[in-house]
């Protein structure tokens, strides 16, 4: 009889898994203590505790381990089906007893007999009770099975392998040449674990895995295995968007091109969804992976469909034209049996849709169904809802109340918060949706079951309430929420009443009378501010009220900039008031009528006091830097120097000064058995940058395991701000540390490459808050031109986010957004140069024709020719 058929009476039982408990099934195991063993019945029992522990059931320690040494036993059994389930059962509670070790001599035994069935799973059960000083025992065990010739053995040898590099790294990455002989077997599923386990290895080297993709493309596209193809798919699209080399990037790129060619629908899927992910991906190169998906819309496997339309679902947001060439099939998938498909076809067609006739079509038919699929999907299709809105205001009406119907049905805290959101967003942004998404809001908050939106949208009715025609309307909405709500929405109800009878003072009587109500609630917060708002309005003063009630805006720093120094100016005689400060943009006064030197143009608006950064005031209280304090600038954000996952992870802080450049090297050790002494970072200046001196070096003394310690390098420029690059090398003494902890006396110089570091004209320059782009821009005179073609920039607001990042400056927002499909674009720019100088940059930019990236204009304006100049020519 075949060893892995049950016996005709286990049909007999009905289901066997029915109304388990853990408790009875537990008592079960007293079967593995017979003689002799009832095989049945040692099955069975073993089946229901690995079904109740699959469930969710947790066991305790002490029945952990007692189940351990019961299952042990069964060792004396020669039954294959059997010892399959004895196998399993001992994985899973290797992780819940501390005395899973007791079963490695008995594992080795199996590792080492000739029943290839045994030696499989004896590995996927050792590798989850070895660690690292065990491991190199049967390290000999492990590089044998790797090249083993059973394909089931090399898998599992394979698999284990690769939950071991997580714990043991050091060891796995020996076995480098046997997972490269195994690369190359005939089994697909050994080639595909081969090859998960070299990137595994190899996956903290950016270069180590470049090659190792492109030195398996001809393996990978020789064999059938499609896991393998999917992988390779996934690591070649990881690596182009991390970026690499132009040189490299071709071959990936048209690998995962080649792909879509392939005859398992697996990979082709794998590959389409790659190239509509790839930010580097043109509306050319994705035509060809949208062509597939369409294809797979009409395939009769659900999951084929599910996937495709997602994926388009996804790229309708990036390229809406392009998705639109699969309206049709779409539209098809309206009707699909699967509601989650039909849902997210629905939402892409909403994304793409062209005319707003077809609006009402499409939420009648999602009306339908909505609440029969899950909040995530759901998501996708308010999201939609809010793009379709904004697109066509003249239909937010119905798509609004469409809203409104969705929060009155079941669902989530975070599918409601995402509605809310949308009322929000629409209600900023078309003002025709104000009073009537107030209303739907208001309704909402009436039967709402989470505190935190009730308040949000109550803060909102606060603010936005008293400006429409209705504003009487929504104090019943309030008020209600005084006397039916939670504490905390109580509290926030009571402050939006002050708020409604500051801003109407016409009603400002009877929002008084409904406040008196509310001093007598329960909780002493809601008292507290009732009984504020009282007192404050019946003093009948119009400023208390106003500062008291309504929230106070603090100043516009440029503003406040220049008050203060038209008050030292002005002798300082009185106490300065800020309360005089204007909270609105005020231009700085002319000095057309002043005399001025040739070299001297008019001032625009003054820069905001900069603000040391997180690490500035501790630089500033070191007694090194005490002489050159008084000159700090500013600090700029970390710069990485090294990959996340080295074995020295380095990141440089640049502090900029008048005079001077503090780099402070935060290094990070993670190497456990290593101290690290007399630590310190070694410039060189590159071509350009000879005329940059080194001042001063001040190494960390020593940095151990899992800490960060920052060392700093104070060099000098030679013009105050200058540009420049450097290649590094940390250096230090690195002393072994025992198991113990204790670290050895003598200890060896080391050296460790750093990657170059820059510094940039815009580490020079802190964003200007505000500027007014008409007067400024013409009270600067001193202006540089240069032209650029920004060959690796795709669109243009990857032009405007990396120009604003480079420069570090600040821009208005409808300068800072591009218009969707524009072919050009106009960015205005503003900051601060080291001492105090204005500039504000003017960059005209549009799309290549020949497609080879961005032409660029850019022009600089300040009171200064050289630093117009500097900034024109930095890009």
């Amino acid at each position: 009889m075949d060893a892995f058929s049950f016996l005709k009476k286990d049909d007999e039982l009905g289901s066997v898994f029915q109304n388990l408990d853990k408790g009875a099934v537990l008592q079960e195991k007293r079967v593995f203590h017979e003689s002799p063993l009832n095989v049945r019945k040692c099955r069975l029992a073993l089946s229901q505790i690995l079904y109740v522990l699959n469930q969710g059931e947790t066991f305790t320690k002490t029945e952990a381990t007692d189940l351990f040494f019961a299952v042990t036993k069964l060792y004396q059994s020669q039954d294959i089906y059997l010892r399959l389930l004895m196998y399993l059962m001992i994985r899973e509670l290797t992780s819940l007893t501390s005395d899973s070790i007791i079963v490695i001599s008995s594992l080795t035994r199996d590792m080492t007999s000739k029943n290839d069935l045994y030696k499989s799973n004896a590995m996927r059960v050792l590798w989850r009770i070895l660690d690292n000083t065990m491991l190199p025992q049967f390290e000999r065990y492990f590089k044998q099975s790797i090249v083993y010739t059973d394909p089931s053995i090399a898998s599992a040898a394979l698999v284990s392998s690769v939950h071991l590099i997580r714990t043991c790294p050091d060891v796995v990455k020996r076995w480098s040449n046997e997972v490269s002989e195994a690369l190359q077997s005939r089994n697909l599923m050994v080639q595909y674990h081969a090859f998960g386990l070299l990137y595994y290895i190899k996956q903290h080297d950016k270069l180590a895995v470049a090659k190792l993709i492109a030195g398996t493309f001809s393996l990978i596209q020789a064999s059938k295995s499609p896991y393998a193809h999917c992988l390779l798919i996934r690591l070649a699209k990881k690596i182009l968007e991390e970026g690499i080399e132009k040189s490299a990037e071709a071959p990936l790129f048209e690998y995962i091109a080649h792909s879509l060619r392939n005859n398992s629908d697996m990979v082709v899927l794998e590959a389409a969804r790659a190239l509509c992910d790839l930010p580097q991906a043109t509306p050319k190169d994705v035509a060809p992976a949208v062509s597939d998906l369409q294809l797979f819309l009409n395939t009769a496997k659900p999951a084929l469909r599910f996937a495709a339309v997602r994926t388009l679902n996804k790229l309708a947001n990036k390229y809406p034209i392009l998705t639109s060439l699969a309206n049709l099939d779409l539209e098809a998938l309206l009707s699909d049996p699967n509601r989650n498909t039909a849902t997210l076809a629905i939402s892409c067609l909403l994304k793409i849709t062209g005319s707003e006739q077809s609006v009402d079509k499409l939420m009648k038919q999602i009306s339908g169904f909505i609440t029969d699929i899950p909040d995530e999907f759901k998501i996708q299709v308010i999201e939609a809802i809010r793009t379709l809105c904004l697109k066509y205001p003249s239909r937010h009406r119905s798509l609004m109340t469409f809203l409104s119907n969705m929060l009155r049905e079941e669902g989530g805290f975070e599918y409601k918060q995402v509605v809310v959101e949308t009322f929000f967003t629409i209600i900023s942004s078309i003002p025709d949706a104000l009073e009537f998404g107030l209303t739907q809001l208001c309704e909402f908050i009436e039967d709402c079951e989470y505190a935190y939106l009730s308040t949000r949208i109550l803060y909102l009715l606060s603010q936005e309430g008293p400006k429409t025609a209705t504003a009487g309307k929504f104090i019943r909405y309030i008020y209600n929420r005084t006397t039916l709500e939670t504490a905390p929405v109580r509290a926030a109800a009571v402050s939006a009443l002050a708020r409604f009878g500051v801003k109407l003072p016409s009603l400002q009587s009877q929002v008084l009378i409904l406040l008196k109500r509310c001093m007598s609630d329960s909780d002493d917060e809601v008292r507290d501010r009732a009984a504020y708002a009282v007192r404050v309005f019946e003093s009948g003063d119009s400023t208390c009220i106003n500062n008291f009630v309504l929230p106070s805006s603090p100043p516009l720093l440029s503003n406040l900039n220049l008050a203060l120094q038209q008050y030292l100016e002005g002798g300082a005689e009185t106490p300065f008031d800020i309360s005089a400060v204007p909270q609105q943009y005020t231009a700085p006064p002319s000095k057309q009528n002043q005399p001025q030197s040739q070299s001297q143009s008019p001032t625009p608006t003054p820069a905001p006091a900069q603000t040391p950064g997180p690490n500035g005031p501790a630089i500033l209280s070191m007694p090194e830097f005490a002489l050159i304090a008084k000159s700090y600038f500013k600090s700029c954000a970390p710069v990485h120097l090294t990959e996340k996952e080295t074995e020295y992870v380095v990141s440089c802080v640049k502090h900029i000064f008048t005079q001077d450049i503090v780099l402070q090297f935060d290094v990070l050790n993670t190497m456990k058995s290593e101290q690290l002494e007399n630590v310190h970072v070694e410039l060189i200046p590159a071509e350009g940058s000879e005329s940059f001196t080194i001042s001063k070096i001040i190494p960390a003394a020593q940095i151990p395991f899992d800490t960060t310690v920052s060392c700093y390098v104070l060099i000098k420029a030679p013009k105050g701000a200058s540009p420049g690059s450097f290649g590094t090398t940390l250096k230090f003494i690195v002393k072994e540390v025992d198991s113990s902890g204790e670290v050895e006396e003598t200890g060896s110089e080391e050296e460790y490459p750093l990657e170059t570091l820059e510094i940039a004209v815009g580490d020079f320059i802190t964003p200007l808050t505000t500027f007014n782009v008409q007067t400024d821009w013409e009270a600067l005179q001193q202006e540089a031109v240069e032209t650029y073609n920004l060959s690796t920039v795709k669109t243009l607001q990857d032009a405007v986010n990396e120009l604003m990042s480079f420069l570090s400056m600040n821009a208005d927002t409808k300068y800072a957004k591009v218009e969707e499909r524009a072919k050009k674009h106009i960015l205005f720019m503003s900051g601060t140069f080291m001492g105090g100088i204005t500039a504000i940059v003017r960059a005209r930019m549009r799309i290549d024709p020949s497609g080879t990236g961005v032409n660029l204009e850019l022009t600089a304006r300040s009171s200064v020719q050289e630093i117009s100049q500097l900034i024109a020519s930095s890009v």
